[in-house]
């Protein structure tokens, strides 16, 4: 468990071990909902400051996709090809599939999310390069 004074609204979770290949830096989940019962994935992930998921892509052949809800913190959503876009408690983002992002803490402050996997037919996740020191926002 993290050593801070950070307490997420939804909890911090348990190290992101099964996912810490896609991430630079330390990341925590604390699964909201079980899709199987539920019929959608909403889990709490939070960043610690710098950390941030490699570029990646939510496929669907029908809906999917993926969206955020701020809780806690700042942070950072990049499209590819777009400026990166400033994450506070209540921004929401909806990144339909097939859009090439990433997202997660600024360099100065712990951050959370609410991370919805949109239902849809056909659905995968693509993990792709990490994001660099030169795409990563230092402000």
């Amino acid at each position: 468990m993290a050593t801070n004074d950070f307490t997420p609204m939804f909890g911090m979770g348990n190290p992101n071990d099964a996912y810490a290949q896609y991430f630079i830096g330390n990341s925590y989940l604390n699964p909201l909902t079980n899709p199987a019962e539920a019929g959608i994935g909403m889990s709490n992930v939070t960043f610690e400051p710098g950390c941030r998921n490699n570029w990646h892509i939510h496929h669907a052949s029908k809906g999917g996709g993926q969206i955020l809800v701020c809780t806690d913190g700042r942070g950072w959503y990049q499209e590819w090809g777009k400026d990166p876009q400033e994450l506070t408690p209540g921004t929401v983002v909806v990144i339909p599939a097939g859009v090439k992002h990433w997202h997660g803490a600024a360099c100065d402050s712990w951050f959370s999310h609410i991370a919805f996997e949109a239902p849809g037919e056909d659905t995968s996740n693509e993990w792709l390069e990490p994001v660099d020191d030169s795409q990563y926002p230092q402000a």
